[in-house]
């Protein structure tokens, strides 16, 4: 029996510059006006469920309040990540001033393999693979795509790792899929559970640990990063951790046990990973040691004045901080670390180490290519790092600004960013990376934002109480917005993320942090 259509709002009530939530049926819809049509889609972004009516809409996007993902107006359609599919739709028709709606999601066509041939291969299972896969199935590829990576687990929001499992919120079984369970089955993508031993790139084949081998028409790489292990005497003892992968992280909540509060933690380096595995571990009431060589944590990214309010707020949360420190040796107790000796000679008794001091790319199977020297991989500004082969993510060296030399930004939404401008250009676009980076951190029930990427700046302008952590900080060069952190502000950074697609001048931002909707094109 049809469904029948049901008003659910008036045409003149909605704006053009805000998106409204509707209930009908239990399910939460929403509504957007585009001049005298109304598009109705899932309210809930279908990355992490935020509610998308506290975003922004700007210039025919929907953009998403948490993770800044962003969706075309007119069609629903995913325009950047983290989402990967696009939001449902619900049929709509305006009668004069009444908005009509029928509560049935209209379909989404299922793209899948139509030839075996081109082969595509995609190399590397997590964010930019998954967003790979999607987008090229989205773009209408109907040719063979296979999906390899070396984790057993389909690809995963490796985001949580740190953040959320780590305190107990949540655990290492239920940390989010990229894509629905049966997405891969559906949409024809042979999955390949193996490590690669090499990749020729002139020949175009793949190598595997296990033997045999897999020939491909166009691949893209993305493995993204390993961690480094520092050459420290004992890094080998048990007790010491690394934190990358979901295999990893259920390594780390086992290790510590039931009784977490008497298992002390010291954690070697002050990187994202490192504070964020802090706060997380606070929360169970783990004792946490952090030792850094540095001054004062992320002032290389934040400046010294954000870096102390994040020193602080660990310290308020009960994490004794090493700063300035250099660690001697791990000193072991019956093949189990027992303490951290430091050059100075002090000594920090730790249960558990965790190692925080950074990642590498893992590129070290790649063989005819050159690469930079610390393993990345040089793009153009399509994504292409040679005939045939496109990288994305932690490897990716490219070129952010035309006036800067290629840089790797080792930020998980970057991944999937350029995994679909190569995706797109290996189903024969031309598109070049203009996005604009993200990350969030998250600290002690903080979400902090930070959009663009400053190597350096000429000011900093600060609305809000740092201290507080409520504000927005414009990062500025040449009286431009090059980067933004900011905490408790979603909307606004909503709308200055959009600004920044564009370049965006100081004046403009602070209009847009007073109150200003989006920026004329």
């Amino acid at each position: 029996m049809p469904t029948l259509a049901r008003r659910v709002a008036q045409l003149s009530q909605l704006r053009s510059d805000r998106a409204e939530r509707v209930m009908v049926d239990g399910e939460p819809i929403l509504l957007i006006r585009d001049g005298d049509t109304v598009h109705a889609y899932s309210a809930d972004c279908p990355h992490a469920g935020a509610p998308l009516e506290e975003g922004a809409l700007c210039h025919g996007r929907i953009i998403c309040p948490w993770h800044k993902g962003t969706f075309d107006v007119a069609t629903g359609d995913v325009l950047e990540p983290p989402a990967l599919v696009a939001l449902d739709r619900y049929p709509v028709v305006v009668a004069g001033d009444d908005v009509m709606l029928t509560p049935e999601k209209l379909p989404r066509p299922v793209r899948n393999a139509s030839a075996q041939e081109p082969h595509y291969v995609v190399i590397g299972a997590g964010a930019a693979g998954a967003a790979a896969c999607a987008t090229l199935r989205e773009c209408g590829f109907g040719g063979r795509l296979t999906l390899i990576g070396a984790e057993p687990h389909a690809p995963y929001d490796r985001t949580a790792l740190s953040k959320f499992v780590p305190s107990g919120e949540m655990s290492a079984a239920d940390v989010p899929p990229l894509l629905a369970p049966d997405w891969l089955a559906r949409h024809d993508v042979e999955r390949i559970v193996a490590k690669v031993a090499r990749l020729d790139v002139p020949a175009r084949t793949i190598h595997f640990e296990t033997g045999g081998q897999l020939t491909y028409d166009t691949a893209l790489l993305a493995t993204g990063s390993i961690p480094k292990q520092p050459p420290i005497p004992g890094v080998e003892l048990g007790g010491v951790h690394v934190l990358r992968s979901l295999d990893d992280a259920a390594a780390l909540v086992d290790a510590i046990g039931d009784d977490a509060a008497q298992t002390r933690v010291a954690i070697l380096g002050s990187s994202f990973i490192g504070l964020e595995t802090a706060s997380a571990l606070r929360k169970r009431g783990t004792p946490v040691t952090v030792i850094s060589p540095e001054k004062v944590p992320f002032a290389k990214q934040f400046g010294e004045r954000a870096g102390t309010m994040f020193r602080k707020l660990h310290e308020t949360n009960g994490v004794m901080f090493r700063f300035e420190a250099k660690v001697a040796s791990l000193e072991g107790d019956e093949g189990n670390v027992h303490e951290v000796m430091l050059e100075n000679g002090e000594h920090v008794e730790a249960d558990l180490v965790l190692l925080g001091t950074g990642v590498a790319p893992a590129t070290g199977f790649v063989e005819g290519l050159p690469l930079q020297k610390d393993g990345g991989v040089i793009v153009n500004a399509g994504m292409q790092a040679a005939p045939g082969l496109y990288a994305a993510g932690d490897i990716a060296a490219f070129t952010l600004h035309e006036d800067q030399e290629p840089l790797r930004i080792e930020h998980w939404r970057v991944a999937q960013q350029h995994a679909r401008v190569a995706a797109e250009n290996m189903c024969g676009a031309r598109h070049r990376y203009g996005g604009v980076p993200y990350f969030w951190t998250y600290h002690f029930g903080k979400r902090f934002e930070y959009l663009g990427h400053a190597s350096e700046w000429d000011e900093i302008v600060m609305d809000g109480e740092l201290d507080r952590q409520q504000f927005v900080a414009l990062y500025l060069k040449d009286d431009k917005v090059v980067a933004v952190l900011a905490c408790e502000r979603e909307a606004q950074t909503a709308r200055l993320i959009d600004a920044m697609s564009r370049g965006v001048s100081r004046a403009d931002a602070l209009a847009i942090i007073n109150g200003a909707s989006c920026l004329a094109q």
